[in-house]
C-alpha cells in the first residue's frame, strides 16, 4: 500500500502546474531512496542536472553530499531524498511564498507517508518551513546558521538541519564544520550505548524524565550528551544530571 501511495503521489508530482514554475521547468522532481528510511533529507529545489535527468542530487551539488554522507558512513540508498519545491527555479532564484505555499502540501505527503524519524532540511528554506510546520521557533536571519548541526524534537519527529552542499562549492572554508554536521547522520542511527545502565532510562521508564531529554540525547544527538561525555572519561557525575549538564534536584 506504501508503495501504491507513492506511486500515486509521484503521478501527481510529475503532472502538477500548480504554479509557474510548471511552464519553465523540463519535469518536476519526484523524491527517491528507501520508503522505510529512518532519515528523509529535504533539499530546496533541483538544479539544472536534477531538472533534464530527473534524479536527485546528480549535479555538483551531489558530488559534493556524497563526500558527505560518505564521511558519515551513511549510503544514499538508507535515506530518502526530495525538495521542498519540485521544480526547478529559474536561474537559481530564490522560491517566492506562493510556490512554497502551492507545493509543500507535496512534501507533507511524503513526510506522512515515508513516516521518517529524522526530518534533515537542507538549507534556509527548507528549515524554515520545517520548523513553521512543526512550531519550533525561529531564529533571527543573523543567527541563523546557528540552528545548523543543532537537534531539534517536536511531536515525533527529531530535527537536523545541515547546510546545504552546495554552501561548500561556494566557500570551501566550510567544510570542517559541515563534516563535524553531517558526522550526526551517523550518530543518530543509534541509541547512546550507555542508554540501558543510565539514569535517565530509569526516571523516564518511570515517568519522572521529559521525552525531549531521551529523544534528544539517548536516541538523538548523545556524543553531546554532557553525561556520556563524562562516562566515557571515567569522570564521576550525579545521578540527577541531565544531558545538557545542569541538574535537576527533583530527580
Amino acid at each position: 500500500m506504501l508503495h501504491l501511495n507513492i506511486q500515486d503521489l509521484n503521478k501527481e508530482i510529475k503532472s502538477c502546474t500548480r504554479c509557474r514554475l510548471s511552464e519553465t521547468r523540463k519535469q518536476s522532481l519526484v523524491g527517491e531512496g528507501n520508503l522505510h528510511a529512518r532519515i528523509m533529507i529535504i533539499a530546496q529545489a533541483p538544479g539544472e542536472k536534477e531538472d533534464e535527468t530527473g534524479r536527485m542530487f546528480v549535479g555538483p551539488s551531489g558530488k559534493v553530499l556524497d563526500k558527505l554522507l560518505t564521511s558519515a558512513n551513511v549510503k544514499r540508498e538508507e535515506v530518502y531524498m526530495t525538495n521542498l519545491v519540485k521544480c526547478m527555479l529559474p536561474r537559481y532564484r530564490r522560491p517566492k511564498q506562493d510556490e512554497i505555499e502551492k507545493c509543500s502540501s507535496y512534501l507533507d505527503r511524503e513526510i506522512e507517508l515515508i513516516n521518517p524519524r529524522v526530518l534533515v532540511p537542507l538549507g534556509r528554506y527548507a528549515t524554515t518551513y520545517v520548523f513553521k510546520k512543526y512550531g519550533i521557533k525561529l531564529s533571527t536571519s543573523e543567527e541563523f546558521y546557528k540552528v545548523y548541526g543543532k537537534l531539534f524534537f517536536s511531536g515525533d519527529k527529531k530535527i537536523l538541519p545541515l547546510q546545504h552542499p552546495a554552501a561548500l562549492i561556494y566557500n570551501p572554508e566550510l567544510e570542517e564544520v559541515m563534516l563535524r554536521n553531517y558526522h550526526k547522520l551517523s550518530v543518530l542511527s543509534t541509541e547512546c550505548k550507555w542508554y540501558e545502565v543510565c539514569p535517565m532510562k530509569r526516571f523516564y521508564d518511570a515517568g519522572r524524565l521529559n521525552k525531549k531529554w531521551v529523544e534528544l540525547y539517548c536516541r538523538g544527538d548523545w556524543e553531546s550528551c554532557r553525561r556520556y561525555q563524562l562516562e566515557e572519561r571515567g569522570i564521576p557525575h550525579p545521578d540527577n544530571m541531565l544531558p545538557d549538564g545542569s541538574i535537576d534536584e527533583l530527580l
